[in-house]
């Protein structure tokens, strides 16, 4: 665990102050050049309604023998598609 002294956080507050600063100032000028509040009028991206189909799956299962040179194996097979619900 590293121990920060006090110094040192101080120092890093005063820096970010010290950018940030400036930055806040200019928005300001900015507000004040334009005559009015400078935000924009933010708009997120078009609303996208999907409508789930209701759907769901159906599956069949079964064994199949298979003939094999070592002999007669029993394998599952599976058929599914899809259905409306």
């Amino acid at each position: 665990m590293v121990v920060v002294s006090r110094k040192r956080v101080i120092g890093l507050a005063l820096v970010l102050a010290a950018i940030t600063a400036p930055v806040a100032q200019a928005q300001a000028q900015d507000s004040t050049v334009s005559g009015g509040p400078s935000f924009s009028h933010i708009v997120g991206p078009p609303t996208l309604r999907i409508n789930p189909r209701p759907l769901y799956r159906r599956c069949s299962s079964w064994y199949v023998v298979q003939y094999r040179r070592s002999g007669q194996v029993l394998f599952p097979e599976k058929h599914c598609w899809w259905v409306r619900g």
